[in-house]
C-alpha cells in the first residue's frame, strides 16, 4: 500500500488537476534523493505542482522537509518496480529512481536492475496513458571503461555485462533501449540524459562516491582512501549546473534523437581531487592507497558539444567553487555550525 506523507489537495485526488488547469504537473521518481530533491525544488520554483515518489531505500525524508511546507508539493512512498497508483495524472515525468553509487547499487543488484528496467516500464506506461513528456536519468556508466576519450553520445561503450557493476551499467543501458523503443512505437516524447559524476549539497556521508568519501574523511581527520594509482580521471559537475541541464533538455522544443551527455568537461585525476579536498578542509589527513575495484573506469570525460550547441548549456561552477560549497555542507551536516572541525580534531 502507498504511504502518502503529505496529500496535495487538487480536486478529488493527488493525480487530478481540475482546480489548477494552468499549472503544469510533474512527477519526480526518486524525488527524495540527492538529485531528485534538487529537481523538485527547481520545478516548484518554476511554477509546477510537484509529486515526488520514492521508496526511501537511499533517498532521505529530510531532503524534502522544506518542500513539504509548500502546498504545491506532495510525496508518495512507493517503489516504482511495483504497479503505480491508478489515479496519477501528469504533464511531465522525471525518472531519477535508482541508487547511483556503487555501495548502494551493489547492495541489492537484482533490485537495482529491476528498478532500471521494470521501473522504466511502469513510468513509460504512465507517460503513455497521460500523453506526458518523460525524462530518463541515464549515466556515463553506459560507456564503461571507455576506449574513446572524451566520450561522445555516438560511442557505444565498453561495458562488462557480468561484473559487480553490471546491475547498474546494464540496467541503465536497458532503460535507454526501452525509452527509445517507446518513442518509436508510440510516438512518446522522451528525453534521455547521460549524467557524469555529480556532487554537491544533499549527498550522504556514506554515499560511497569519491567526492563525498574524500570530504568526509578529510573533515574527520581520517586518511583519504585512493583506489589504484590515483591517476584515473573523472569530470565533476556541481548539482546546480546539472539540474539546469535537465531543464534545458526537457524544455527543448524538439526531442533529441539520442541520449545527451550532461557533465563538466573539466578533467581531474583522483589524486588532484584528493589534494584539493585536503587543501579546502585544512586537513592533516594523509593519502593511502587501496586496490582498484573491478571494472573501475580509467578515464571519464564528457563531450558536451551537443548540449552546448543545441541546448545552450554548459557548466558554470568550477570544481574549486563547487568543492567549497560542498565542504561547507558536509561540515554543517557532520558538526553543526562549526567549520572544518575535522582538521582541528586531527
Amino acid at each position: 500500500m502507498n504511504k502518502v506523507i503529505k496529500v496535495l489537495k487538487l480536486g478529488s485526488g493527488i493525480g487530478q488537476r481540475e482546480s489548477h488547469q494552468k499549472r503544469r504537473r510533474a512527477l519526480v521518481a526518486g524525488g527524495a534523493g540527492f538529485l531528485g530533491s534538487h529537481l523538485c525544488e527547481r520545478l516548484l520554483r518554476d511554477g509546477y505542482d510537484v509529486v515526488a515518489m520514492d521508496n526511501f531505500h537511499t533517498g532521505k525524508r529530510y531532503n524534502l522537509s522544506a518542500l513539504l511546507r509548500d502546498p504545491r508539493f506532495t510525496c508518495i512512498e512507493h517503489d516504482i518496480i511495483d504497479p503505480l497508483p491508478a489515479d496519477l495524472d501528469f504533464d511531465e515525468i522525471y525518472n531519477l529512481a535508482c541508487p547511483a553509487s556503487p555501495p548502494h547499487y551493489q547492495a541489492d543488484p537484482i533490485h537495482t536492475f529491476k528498478t532500471s528496467v521494470l521501473g522504466a516500464l511502469n513510468l513509460l506506461e504512465l507517460a503513455r496513458r497521460n500523453n506526458a513528456k518523460i525524462f530518463q536519468a541515464s549515466t556515463s556508466e553506459v560507456y564503461g571503461d571507455p576506449f574513446v576519450h572524451p566520450q561522445p553520445e555516438s560511442y557505444f561503450g565498453n561495458v562488462n555485462t557480468h561484473g559487480p557493476r553490471s546491475c547498474y551499467d546494464e540496467g541503465k543501458r536497458s532503460a535507454e533501449t526501452l525509452f527509445f523503443d517507446y518513442s518509436r512505437t508510440y510516438g512518446l516524447d522522451i528525453r534521455v540524459a547521460r549524467i557524469f559524476n555529480t556532487y554537491g549539497r544533499r549527498m550522504q556521508p556514506d554515499d560511497g562516491r569519491v567526492v563525498s568519501n574524500f570530504i568526509v574523511q578529510a573533515l574527520r581527520g581520517e586518511d583519504l582512501t585512493v583506489y589504484g594509482s590515483g591517476q584515473q580521471t573523472r569530470s565533476f559537475c556541481y548539482a546546480d549546473d546539472l539540474i539546469e541541464g535537465f531543464m534545458r533538455l526537457m524544455n527543448a522544443p524538439h526531442a533529441p534523437a539520442h541520449p545527451v551527455n550532461l557533465g563538466n568537461p573539466g578533467e581531474f585525476t583522483i589524486m588532484e581531487l584528493a589534494t584539493l579536498v585536503v587543501s579546502y578542509t585544512n586537513s592533516r589527513s594523509k593519502i593511502v592507497y587501496r586496490p582498484l575495484p573491478v571494472d573501475d573506469p580509467r578515464q571519464r570525460k564528457p563531450d558536451i558539444s551537443f548540449a552546448r550547441d543545441n541546448l545552450g548549456w554548459e557548466p558554470r561552477i568550477n570544481l574549486a567553487q563547487g568543492l567549497e560549497h560542498t565542504v561547507d555542507y558536509f561540515d554543517t551536516l557532520l558538526y553543526g555550525s562549526r567549520r572544518f572541525t575535522g582538521a582541528a580534531a586531527s
